[in-house]
């Protein structure tokens, strides 16, 4: 009859490193956004509210960062795609 493993016993497994995919970000700052749109980064920031792209800015005065979610982005791009 072989014992009952303890929780001491039991081994958890890890997926080897070459499994694993890098997380996708969920948020972009603004050069990222221009990059994925082939845009200048002051047009990014003129044009986001009329593209419908929400900012969320982290921080305060003129440095203050701005993210835009990846999933607007792509959304607002998927719009634009001609028949």
């Amino acid at each position: 009859m072989k014992p009952q493993n303890t929780a001491d016993e039991v081994s958890t497994q890890v997926a080897p490193r070459s499994d694993r995919r890098p997380a996708d970000p969920i948020l972009l700052d603004t050069a990222e956004v221009a990059r994925m749109l082939s845009m200048s980064t002051s047009w990014v920031c003129r044009e986001a509210s009329k593209l419908g792209l929400k900012g969320y800015k982290l921080g305060r005065g003129r440095n203050a960062k701005v993210l835009y979610k990846k999933t607007d982005v792509l959304r607002w791009l998927e719009q634009q795609r001609i028949h």
